[in-house]
């Protein structure tokens, strides 16, 4: 069976994008440095993933042979080279500070196309590497100059200096998604303050340098308007740990690389970052970039767990032949192709929108900013979501071998499916769908965009835009009914809303993709997935569509 070993290499349509996105020397830097990277994601890094699941797990040591408690977190030597050997590479770094090579800084794209490669053998590490872009988000936009002198070095740092990963403490036991629920109380203490309660699910406890905490100044305003954030180092300037103790490591699911944790406060030195009582908004704000990093992670395991399906249907026989001959094997491998494509296209197109608003020297209004939330609440839905069915399809590909952990598809299936948790599940998500509506009158804005991204489209296209043209009449009749009706009856329908709208956005994009890059197999493509996503009701297809275009989109000639 064929060994995938390199992901950016054998990803001609991530190397199509990135040449898209990206320019002049940046461009020739970023290929070189992803070529050589998604060599490592594919090898050595896959190869550690896997000890890291299955034997080599994250391990609290609350006592030392005294019986000292110590709280220490131990994680293997495999899963400490895939911290150095990715943030040396500039994942989190290069966003803030200059490439040494390029006397330019990076961006986002470049970022999220490592993270995309890195989420395909470890989307478990991927989680630090979110935590620690948010940190460097947070300290790099609102720390005063003290506090950033501390840290924020540490944070970007790429081997020039020790290295603090970040982290993002929210979940408290009460509260869960409710974070205006949240108790941990800031007390003033000289200059700075000090925490005392407890973070209930604590990721990347133990290996963070530096956790970004929302906790309630004494005297401040119930819920989440009282909220402040702090930046707070995991240990003492001498070593020892910053009134941290570590109650237990939660026994996760998936994720297993990451260690979380139950963890409680007691007198922790705490720096203020931004100003008193705005913590929710700056860690909203970073809830976006998280989401992003969410949706990076679905595509990268829905890449991971199609190439597995692809090529294990090319090399196992059943019946005397190929998995690849059988028909049925052939519409899921195409459609799996298909959706995979346009959904890496529509995030991608995201996060360019993403890094345009990010960056203060680029002019973007708010109806820009609005639009790109919005973007940001479906697509991490909806790729959440698929991430888990790309899993449960190539474990059903694989038959009894896909659920056995010898396969890296257990794995895919089990970090997958916390996607759909963190950083907001789908009723959360509609929520912030249905507050966008009414706050910025989102929906009208995305109707109008799509229909001028429709009325541009080439008229060879003209079949499909017509479908989605009726798609797109439909979320406009659920949006006016919703938009004149009571709140229970708007909260009812808001993942509908969503669910229609990642619809009628990705269908643009594939035929945006066909009309842009202009090849046959992209043609294919968009119109594989305009019917697999508008089609579904129809019970014969008499085009069958999928097995007349096999050989152009799965061809194992090809390199998709």
């Amino acid at each position: 069976m064929k060994k995938i070993e390199n992901f950016y290499l054998e990803d001609l349509h991530l190397q199509q994008l990135i040449r898209h996105y990206l320019k002049g020397d940046f461009l020739q830097w970023a290929e070189k440095e992803l070529s050589e990277f998604g060599g490592m994601c594919a090898g050595d890094i896959d190869e550690r993933a896997t000890h890291t699941d299955r034997e080599g797990q994250p391990r609290l040591i609350k006592y030392n042979r005294f019986g000292e408690e110590v709280s220490e977190i131990w994680v293997n030597e495999g899963y400490k080279k895939t911290v150095q050997d990715t943030y040396n590479k500039g994942i989190a770094g290069y966003i803030h500070k200059e490439i040494p090579a390029l006397g330019r800084r990076g961006n986002y794209l470049y970022s999220f196309a490592q993270g995309y490669l890195l989420s395909q053998s470890e989307p478990g590490f991927y989680c630090p590497v979110t935590l620690t872009m948010a940190t460097a988000l947070l300290l790099d936009k609102y720390a005063s100059e003290n506090v950033k002198g501390i840290f924020l070095k540490h944070v970007l740092s790429t081997g020039e200096v020790e290295l603090y990963e970040g982290a993002t403490f929210l979940t408290e036991r009460q509260g869960g998604s409710d974070v205006g629920a949240n108790v941990v109380r800031a007390v003033k203490s000289g200059t700075d303050y000090e925490l005392f309660g407890e973070k209930y699910f604590a990721s990347n406890s133990g290996m963070c340098g530096v956790a970004m905490v929302l906790a309630r100044i004494e005297g401040a305003a119930n819920g989440s308007k009282g909220l402040s954030l702090f930046a707070v180092p995991w240990r003492k300037t001498d070593g020892t740990l910053n009134g941290i103790h570590v109650r237990r490591l939660k026994d996760k699911l998936g994720v297993r690389a990451v260690p979380s944790a139950e963890i409680e406060f007691d007198g922790a030195k705490a720096y203020l970052v931004g100003e008193a009582n705005k913590g929710i908004y700056y860690m909203m704000e970073a809830l976006n970039l998280s989401r992003i990093c969410n949706a990076i992670a679905s595509i990268g395991i829905m890449r991971r767990t199609y190439m597995e399906a692809r090529n294990y249907a090319f090399h196992r026989e059943a019946f005397g032949e190929k998995l690849s001959h059988y028909p049925m094997i052939r519409e899921t491998l195409v459609n799996l192709a298909a959706k995979q494509q346009v959904e890496t296209s529509a995030v991608f197109r995201l996060v360019e929108m993403f890094d345009r608003i990010s960056n203060e020297e680029i002019p973007t209004t708010d109806d820009e900013a609005a639009l790109t939330r919005l973007y940001i609440a479906i697509l991490k839905k909806e790729s959440a979501e698929q991430a888990v069915h790309f899993s449960h399809e190539a474990i059903e590909m694989h038959g009894g071998n896909g659920y056995i952990e010898d396969f890296v598809l257990p794995r895919m299936l089990r970090d997958a499916q916390v996607l759909t948790v963190w950083e907001g599940t789908a009723n959360i998500l509609g929520l912030e769908v249905l507050r966008l509506m009414k706050k910025h009158s989102v929906h009208v804005l995305f109707v109008n965009q799509m229909r001028q991204e429709l009325d541009r489209l080439p008229e060879e296209h003209s079949e499909s835009i017509e479908k989605v043209l009726e798609g797109l009449t439909v979320l406009e009749y659920l949006l006016a009914k919703v938009a004149g009706s009571d709140e229970d009856t708007q909260t009812y329908h808001s993942k509908r809303i969503a669910e229609l709208m990642v619809k009628v956005y990705e269908s643009v994009v594939a035929l945006g993709d066909a009309a842009l890059f202009g090849d046959e197999r992209r043609r294919m493509i968009a119109e594989v997935f305009i019917e697999q996503t508008w089609n579904k009701n129809e019970w014969f297809d008499s085009e069958m569509k999928s097995l007349k275009y096999f050989e152009e989109i799965i061809g194992m000639n090809v390199k998709v």
